[in-house]
């Protein structure tokens, strides 16, 4: 016997009708890429939305076309989402910060049919469009008065081009499992892979984001997503804020501390979201400005493990709770959050951040384990690490195109490529990417551990560890530092610092000083470009 029910497919532009209809007046700011901030609302967002439909619809494009996206989060990026799920189309978010030739290559595997593009990037399109040879279209998300006159493309202004419309459309209508949004990994080993959303995952993707034990919003909060769109859907903000009737402010192209905390502060942004690397930079303006965090309530850190002292700054310091949270674009992304059961609830100082390390538990429509390297399930005992494997509602079953199969079993794990332990009730914590871990005299440690340690040192701006060959132990630990603005820390230093915080055996047999770490274009410690900067290196010791 079947339910009596009403078959509501869940599409995506059902979460902009929502936030049209019932907080329509709600704002969304910009910081626009022309300079000024500008302000709209979820009203004019959705009309703006169907005239992109519209246009794209005018134009030709189709149900499945690949349209891709290479803009930072402005308004401009988010009603073009929706108006190309309008359509049935697929939005395709490219990363600006990969090379030209790997952008080339994701264009081609995806065969994107039309781009639209912040000002910033047209520079990157004018050297690789010609190698993409399914671009029909260019639009530039700018206005007439702002486009470029001089480039050798054929540009189209994104506000003549959907300023012929008038919004009067219907939304398409398919079954909720159409896909919708496609992003690439960033590609660290091989090639880059396509990750495919459908509406259905989007939806309820959003659905377990707003819940009060993950990124807990409603409309009375003012949330800005530093986290750029084209990482993993800005870890759902531009579907989540919507639905739920929050403020959005979005930060345009400025990163910077200075520029990020002007929004917080003239917006009364009560939540913001972004990788560590964001919130170093708007770290040390504080610390330089000694300006404060009056409205600022929460902050989302993922991406890369979020290191203690980082944590114990906005929370002693600026009176900001931090929810250390941890993800992937094969996740849609979130898989675990930080938040604290009641078990937690009266941790205070070192317990509470000896929690907190940790990436919290997987929400509804997640589930988790730890396995051997014989896929034999292991205990969730807060010491026993293996490698992660994840599934759920919002989960990648495959790879565009049938690549990487071997991260997917017969049940539909996947396999995340880190390694992990698992608490008795169920708090999760990295130690280790696999390719990463160092194994020395048979057993491994972990490199994260290590870099939140060494950045705990005052004098220590970031750090990475890596591992060396070693003629006794395989492997050793080798700790990279860059030190911050006008410190000069000395190896006897750090290693003294972190004495007796670790276990005598995973101590790194030295430390080196360096100006500059390389980051994926995720931001992420680029690890393989660190082992090639040090394969010439031995130990003092040997």
């Amino acid at each position: 016997m079947l339910g009596l029910m009403q078959d509501w497919p869940l599409l995506c532009h059902k979460i902009i009708d929502y936030a049209a209809t019932q907080h329509g007046e709600r704002e969304i700011v910009t910081r626009s890429i022309e300079g000024p901030i500008v302000r709209t609302n979820y009203a004019q967002i959705r009309v703006r939305a169907k005239k992109v439909s519209q246009a794209l619809d005018a134009d030709g494009f189709k149900m499945g076309d690949r349209i891709a996206t290479l803009g930072w989060n402005t308004a401009r990026h988010m009603e073009s989402w929706y108006g190309i799920m309008g359509i049935g189309a697929i939005y395709h978010t490219l990363n600006p910060r990969l090379f030209p030739e790997q952008l080339a290559w994701i264009m081609n595997h995806a065969e994107d049919k039309a781009i639209l593009t912040d000002l910033s990037f047209v520079p990157i399109l004018e050297a690789i469009a010609d190698k993409v040879p399914s671009l029909q279209k260019i639009i530039v998300l700018t206005d007439e008065a702002h486009l470029p006159k001089d480039s050798k493309l054929q540009l189209e202004a994104y506000e003549t081009w959907i300023g012929g419309h008038d919004g009067d459309f219907e939304w398409m209508q398919f079954d909720e499992n159409t896909a919708c949004g496609m992003c690439y990994t960033s590609g660290t080993t091989g090639d880059p892979k396509g990750v495919v959303y459908s509406h259905r995952s989007n939806v309820l993707h959003a659905l377990i984001s707003c819940q009060p034990d993950a990124l807990g919003i409603g409309s009375n909060e003012v949330i800005m997503p530093v986290v750029p769109m084209f990482h993993a859907n800005a870890w759902g903000i531009a579907h989540t804020a919507p639905m739920v009737g929050a403020k959005v402010v979005n930060p345009g192209a400025l990163m910077d501390g200075a520029s990020i905390y002007e929004l917080l502060d003239s917006e009364k942004v009560s939540l913001t979201a972004a990788v560590p690397t964001v919130w170093l930079m708007l770290l040390a303006y504080l610390e330089e400005s000694g300006k404060k965090l009056p409205h600022l309530k929460r902050v989302v850190i993922g991406g890369s493990a979020c290191p203690r002292a980082m944590m114990e700054k906005f929370q002693n310091d600026y009176d900001v709770d931090v929810i250390h949270a941890w993800g992937m674009t094969e996740m849609s992304p979130i898989g675990t959050i930080g938040c604290l059961k009641p078990q937690y609830q009266g941790l205070t100082g070192a317990e509470k951040l000896d929690l907190q390390e940790k990436q919290g538990y997987a929400p509804f429509g997640v589930e988790m384990k730890v396995t051997d390297d014989e896929n034999v399930e292991l205990p969730w005992d807060g010491k026993t690490f293996g490698r992660l494997k994840v599934r759920g509602l919002a989960i990648a079953n495959a790879y565009y195109g049938g690549a990487g199969e071997d991260q997917f079993d017969s049940e539909s794990w996947f396999d995340t490529g880190d390694v992990a332990h698992i608490n008795e009730l169920g708090y999760m914590q990295i130690t280790d990417r696999a390719k990463d871990v160092i194994k020395s005299g048979g057993e491994w440690i972990s490199t994260i551990d290590l870099e939140n340690l060494a950045v705990g040192h005052p004098d220590i701006q970031e750090a990475a560890v890596i591992g060396i060959t070693h003629p006794r132990w395989d492997e050793r630990p080798l700790l990279i530092c860059i030190a911050k603005e006008g410190r000069q820390p000395s190896e006897s230093d750090v290693l003294e610092f972190m004495e007796g915080k670790v276990a005598k055996w995973w101590m790194p047999n030295a430390v080196a000083f360096v100006d500059e770490i390389p980051h994926t274009a995720t931001g992420k410690i680029q690890k393989i470009e660190l082992r090639k900067q040090f394969s010439e290196y031995s130990f003092p010791d040997g």
